[in-house]
């Protein structure tokens, strides 16, 4: 432990802020904003085994690990059948927002960075199109919204990191074809299709099973409330190995099996469900810990006029105007599409994604990608952590107005 000092400063972090979470929530700071600026300061100080910066093992431990449960916590805890029942909002978000986003956000960045290869242009796009709830915690919390509002904000920011995933690995695929030495299109495409295929099945598999067995060993008896928590990290990297195993997506795995959790005891799943949460969070705090120590301090001198434009457009324009567009017919106000367009922040998806592709690519090549979207993030998490709350409280006296 005393090899790797940034956990227990992380420990000591999150013990610290956790003592005054509470009063927090009903101020502008936030988690991920405390954990970010103490990060940045820390990067002032040498750390050892942190001089390969985002290819020092630790981060691609914490990082690999951190995003396995990320996808299968914010998999599980979508309700299919109610999703199916207040479909309307969530889907239309996902299946007609999330890709206008894409398509934006691409066509904008051509122009910008004309430099760029396609498939990195592409990658940026894609990468910033998921959403994080989390850093507009107010909203997604408040009573002062509608319950309509508040539960399609949080249904799209759990399933759209697992939409963007398979373009996000396509990507990937298509540029290891032609940094590859002999490899060739066959070969690439093979192993693509594979991970699509496998990821899923195997993933879908591993939560169906896994959460039978937990029901039925709980409702005999045989497994404590403590198991039946630590079963969510259980479950989670199973899906991945098995699935990395067979040369399937790990990460894809890991979001099927969280999706297809296969119990339905509403106890059980809610244990599942609070342990892997906190877990996670433990694992994202020190996420945003590493980027403010590694990736602002790499990205903030390369940031340019043109960067700056495309991180403003993505969280304006990009982000609104299809939410806008994907939303109309549903008896929404403007100001309710507009407040569910702003509460769209950029933030641990797009962090992990981030970092799961420089580190299968390495950063060569990746460098104005990597800093368009730290920038974005970043200006993410302090523009929406700011205006959660006041917004939230805006949004309820012009709701009472009416």
């Amino acid at each position: 432990m005393h090899d790797y000092p940034i956990f227990v400063f992380t420990a000591l972090m999150i013990l610290l802020y956790g003592l005054f979470s509470k009063i927090a929530e009903k101020s502008i700071v936030t988690p991920p904003m405390v954990f970010v600026f103490i990060g940045f300061l820390a990067s002032y100080f040498t750390f050892d085994f942190l001089k390969e910066g985002v290819e020092a093992p630790v981060v691609k431990i914490i990082a690999e690990l951190t995003l396995i449960m990320v996808l299968f916590i914010d998999a599980s805890t979508v309700n299919l059948k109610k999703l199916l029942q207040e479909r309307k909002i969530p889907l239309r978000l996902l299946l007609v927002g999330l890709p206008i986003t894409m398509i934006i956000g691409f066509f904008v960045a051509r122009p910008l960075f004309p430099d760029l290869n396609f498939w990195i242009v592409l990658m940026i796009a894609l990468i910033l199109s998921p959403t994080d709830a989390a850093l507009g915690q107010a909203v997604v919390t408040s009573r002062f919204v509608p319950e309509k509002i508040r539960t399609s904000i949080n249904v799209e920011s759990g399933l759209n990191d697992g939409f963007a995933l398979p373009p996000i690995l396509i990507c990937v695929a298509a540029l290891s074809i032609t940094d590859s030495h002999g490899t060739g299109f066959s070969y690439w495409s093979l192993f693509t299709l594979k991970q699509f295929i496998y990821g899923p099945i195997i993933g879908g598999l591993v939560g169906f099973i896994g959460g039978k067995l937990v029901e039925k060993a709980s409702n005999r008896g045989w497994m404590n409330s403590t198991f039946q928590r630590l079963s969510s990290i259980c479950l989670a990297i199973l899906a991945f190995s098995v699935a990395e195993t067979v040369h399937g997506n790990g990460f894809i795995a890991a979001y099927f099996a969280g999706l297809m959790l296969g119990t339905t005891n509403h106890e059980i799943r809610e244990r599942i469900q609070e342990f892997g949460e906190a877990e996670s969070q433990a694992l994202q705090l020190f996420v945003f810990l590493l980027f403010g120590l590694i990736l602002v301090p790499f990205a903030y001198p390369l940031w340019t006029w043109q960067m700056w434009l495309y991180a403003i457009l993505s969280l304006t324009v990009i982000r609104i105007l299809p939410v806008m567009f994907s939303l109309s017919g549903f008896g929404l106000t403007n100001g309710d599409k507009l407040f569910i367009g702003w509460f769209g922040p950029r933030g641990i998806a797009s962090i992990l994604y981030l970092l799961m592709v420089v580190i299968e690519l390495r950063i060569e090549g990746l460098r104005t990608m990597v800093a368009v979207i730290v920038l974005t993030v970043l200006l993410s998490i302090y523009l929406h952590g700011i205006s959660a709350y006041p917004l939230t409280m805006l949004y309820d006296r012009k709701k009472q107005d009416l």
